[in-house]
């Protein structure tokens, strides 16, 4: 299942999506996580919707691969909508039995905001599905650039960030491979009480912290071979074009985010 985590995975494709600066879809991404929270009511979550989906259209990213890498987090999303149904207590009691009650203000909350994190989760993925981790680095170097003013180390935040979501799909990789291993010496990680299942992560975290400090060395070294320096006095070989698709697609979330406004209940 952990082979099927999309978040921070590339995935190469000659898409509209993919030619866009990485500047616009970074700004894109960070309004859109803003934005969403404006949704109240069915009409701005469909709204949000048909945005995320005309996102995906142009990413050219197949649907079936996007299912299967929301496949691992189902359980956070089903997860908050139980929250909403067990804790919030607002309009029409629908269903009662014993202590356990359902009310319409429930049902609706979890909804939203199962929608609302779902969307999150596709339009961030979208981010990292359709550019590269050099081209995420730059991007944010250059949206970074005005704090340079104030000596902050741009250069290297961005390459930190940059790092830190290329190794995602890599530990999720490495810890399906611990699990297998660590299966075929007979430890259980799907049943048993909750206690048992806790003791047996035990034996996955310690390998994966010392592969994960392993792989973080061998990184250092090979940049170190390759006379990195820092962002001081760096050059660059690709330069960012900021083209009429980028500023439509700000346009876009501009638009967006006015109806969002006139659509609040």
């Amino acid at each position: 299942m952990l082979d099927k985590m999309i978040i921070g995975r590339y995935v190469p494709a000659n898409s509209l999506m993919h030619k866009m600066d990485p500047r616009a879809k970074l700004l894109l991404v960070f309004l859109f996580v803003c934005v969403v929270f404006l949704a109240n009511n069915v009409v701005s979550y469909g709204l949000l919707a048909v945005f995320t989906i005309l996102l995906i259209s142009i990413s050219k990213i197949p649907l079936r691969y996007l299912y299967n890498g929301l496949k691992p987090i189902f359980f956070l999303i089903v997860f908050t909508f139980l929250l909403h149904i067990f804790f919030t207590k607002e309009g029409e009691l629908l269903f009662e039995y014993g202590w356990f009650e359902i009310y319409e203000g429930g049902l609706i909350q979890g909804f939203f905001i199962s929608v609302r994190f779902t969307l999150l989760i596709l339009v961030t993925s979208l981010l990292t599905l359709t550019t590269s981790p050099i081209s995420i680095t730059d991007g944010m170097e250059e949206l970074l650039g005005p704090l340079k003013k104030w000596k902050m180390p741009v250069h290297e935040l961005a390459l930190m960030m940059s790092i830190a979501l290329r190794f995602i799909p890599t530990l999720m990789e490495e810890t399906e491979k611990i699990m297998k291993a660590q299966t075929a010496r007979g430890v259980d990680f799907s049943s048993g009480p909750i206690k048992e299942r806790v003791k047996s992560i035990v034996p996955l975290l310690v390998p994966l912290f010392v592969s994960s400090f392993k792989r973080a060395e061998e990184l250092a070294t090979a940049m170190e071979s390759r006379g990195y320096r820092g962002g001081e006095g760096r050059t660059k070989y690709r330069q960012l074009d900021w083209k009429t698709s980028d500023s439509l697609l700000m346009v876009s979330i501009g638009v967006l985010t006015v109806m969002l406004f006139l659509l609040r209940s």
